[in-house]
């Protein structure tokens, strides 16, 4: 997957949100960023003080 300007490009194909590219990668309803382990690193750093 390539991050752009426009979204998300996977496989050839731009999407607009991680969501998107979850779903179809399992082909259920997900978080995106939780799906690609975003979500949790995020929260980890929140939890330690760390400024992000």
């Amino acid at each position: 997957m390539t991050v752009t300007q426009e979204g998300f490009a996977w496989q050839g194909i731009t999407y607009s949100s991680l969501s998107e590219v979850a779903r179809l990668i399992t082909g259920t309803r997900w978080n995106g960023p939780r799906f690609f382990g975003l979500r949790d690193k995020l929260e980890r750093g929140r939890a330690g003080g760390e400024n992000l």
